[in-house]
């Protein structure tokens, strides 16, 4: 017995002195209303911090070496937090309150008759598609590449069927469109409930799915305020982004709206149509 309580005692006393690690992630998601940093100082000094700290946005797609320093540790490493200020405001960059954000999604999709309409409704209610560019990346260059953007057409009451993304120079797609704006963006109605609701496969035709096809273009001056708007309101987080990435918005000019909303063939939806549907 005395030799058992001896054991216990040697195993106390050696987890006192192990020191605090934490698994750092490049991105903290937690959302809690009562900690979320609503006016945290993202000076261009504090701001790159921030994102080097936390392991950086851009780290996989860029060399440590070209964009936070060789000394930058991989995502996944124990590391001890050098500064708890700053360990703190980066932990909660990118979270907001809840409230803040309405509801992205409507009750129930239109009849997948009404395509115009059903084209409108996955493009506004959407909160993120996968943009497909030509790339100039040494290994894949002239061949396509794929990306997630979170994008917004408008206010939740106010669609536009015009896409907004805010991006950074930083990012390989915006560099491949640098050499070639043109772009397809794809939404899948599986983001939502409605598919899991009826045990619809992504893959199910009656599961929708749309592609724009387009040009991208950056918000001109005089359209930047909206743009600003429809980003903002539906993905608060993006404000408190660091000014040293060089956000900036863009858009998507159409060229050919593609939709599969049923089975038995595709539609390609005129865009005078399109713009004339409503989502609501």
């Amino acid at each position: 017995m005395t030799a058992r309580y001896f054991h216990l005692a040697v195993f106390a006393n050696v987890l006192c002195l192990c020191q605090s690690y934490t698994l750092r992630s490049s991105v903290s998601w937690v959302v809690s209303s009562n900690d979320v940093v609503e006016d945290a100082d993202l000076s261009d000094e504090v701001a790159p911090a921030l994102l080097v700290d936390g392991a950086g946005l851009w780290k996989q797609a860029y060399p440590s070496s070209s964009v936070l320093g060789d000394s930058v540790e991989s995502p996944g490493e124990l590391v001890k937090p050098d500064n708890e200020n700053v360990a703190q405001i980066s932990s909660r960059l990118f979270s907001y309150r809840l409230e803040k954000v309405k509801k992205s999604g409507s009750s129930s999709p239109p009849p997948h008759q009404e395509t115009a309409r059903t084209a409108r409704y996955i493009a506004h209610y959407s909160d993120w598609g996968h943009l497909s560019t030509i790339s100039t990346q040494d290994k894949i260059k002239g061949l396509p590449f794929g990306n997630i953007f979170s994008v917004s057409d408008g206010p939740l009451d106010n669609s536009t069927g015009v896409i907004y993304f805010y991006v950074t120079p930083m990012d390989n797609t915006v560099s491949d469109l640098k050499s070639n704006p043109y772009a397809s963006l794809t939404f899948s109605e599986a983001e939502g409930e409605f598919c899991r609701q009826m045990v619809y496969e992504a893959e199910d035709p009656r599961c929708a799915r749309l592609t724009l096809t387009g040009k991208m273009v950056e918000v001109a001056p005089e359209e930047l305020m909206f743009a600003k708007e429809a980003m903002f309101s539906r993905h608060p987080a993006m404000a408190k982004w660091p000014v040293g990435h060089k956000w900036f918005f863009m858009k998507l000019e159409l060229i050919q709206v593609w939709l599969q909303d049923w089975i038995g063939g595709i539609s390609l939806i005129p865009l005078e149509d399109y713009f004339k549907a409503t989502p609501f």
